[in-house]
């Protein structure tokens, strides 16, 4: 089995660490690889590399005809406050190339799509019970929700006319190592705390990221694609992946300092911040994926940090 990534960031990355260990051929699709990274995360063998834009749609097919692709992990796409900064541009990127994704696997027979998707989906305004379950309405406002929210919907009409598999994966707020390159905000949060707390520096915190917020490890989410990438099609096609917590920032950064019991944290003034106050219900991938997070934010913390001390060269 061989599969395309498109993207080769924080997600795509930590999905091929465990496609490589076993034994699988992973291609990226990217527009701008960064080959000292790739090689420092996954080695020197066990992935190819081919510089492309999803928007073309034939060189997508070239790919994937090229190396005999049989499932595609789609993460490529502009993200947060990018698709605010550009709307037009984030169109053409994350639904036109989403629309490009399918149509080159329909094209050339692609067996199964994983698609990564955001908690941002659901539409926060409508009352949420106690967990957020993936039948909860969607309709977000801003643009980045909204495109993925469209780009789901593509996929769907594509998967049910030609018949290829689709698995949709909603993750919350991803943090890890490999963030630094296109992440969110809040991912970009917990990189700035340990980041400072590793060179013993004042971390600095805009105000709106001193929210409350569901996170989950890349490395869980990783784990997660590569279950959805390969275990037989489940009877639901698509999943929350997240903690199933709610957690404040005061907490993140007690257990940042549980570590690094100096680290100085300031925030910012600006634009208040707006807390998640509803978890995500996580029991569907628990019942149909086997998956749950393995990595606690302690845990995910300390992993986290040893990936950035040994890595600080790569990142300047």
């Amino acid at each position: 089995m061989t599969t395309l990534v498109t993207g080769a960031g924080l997600i795509g990355t930590a999905f091929a660490s465990f496609a490589i260990r076993r034994g699988e051929k992973v291609v990226f699709f990217d527009c701008e690889p960064r080959g000292e990274f790739l090689k420092h995360k996954l080695g020197e063998n066990g992935f190819a590399l081919v510089r492309g834009d999803v928007r073309n749609l034939a060189e997508l097919i070239d790919a994937v005809k090229h190396y005999g692709i049989t499932t595609i992990v789609h993460t490529a796409g502009l993200i947060g406050g990018r698709v605010q900064q550009a709307i037009g541009t984030a169109f053409d990127v994350n639904l036109g190339g989403t629309r490009n994704v399918a149509e080159a696997a329909r094209l050339a027979g692609v067996r199964r799509l994983v698609h990564i998707s955001t908690f941002g989906v659901y539409d926060r305004r409508v009352p949420a019970p106690a967990r957020i379950g993936e039948d909860f309405p969607k309709g977000p406002v801003r643009a980045y929700g909204a495109l993925k929210a469209a780009k789901e919907l593509v996929l769907e009409a594509f998967a049910a006319h030609y018949g290829f598999e689709l698995v949709i994966l909603r993750p919350a707020n991803v943090f890890g190592y490999g963030h630094f390159w296109s992440g969110s905000s809040g991912g970009l949060k917990m990189q700035t705390l340990l980041e400072a707390a590793i060179a013993g520096r004042t971390a600095h915190v805009p105000s709106a990221e001193a929210m409350a917020n569901e996170y989950v490890y890349a490395k869980d989410v990783g784990r997660a694609v590569d279950l959805a990438a390969t275990l037989p099609l489940p009877k639901e096609h698509v999943f929350n992946i997240g903690s199933g917590v709610i957690t404040p920032f005061e907490e993140v950064v007690r257990v940042v300092r549980d570590l690094f019991p100096d680290v100085a944290v300031e925030i910012e003034p600006g634009e208040p911040p707006k807390s998640r106050s509803a978890p995500l219900d996580i029991s569907r991938a628990k019942q149909h994926l086997c998956w749950e997070p393995a990595f606690s934010l302690a845990d995910a913390f300390r992993d986290f940090a040893a990936e950035l001390k040994a890595t600080a060269s790569l990142r300047r």
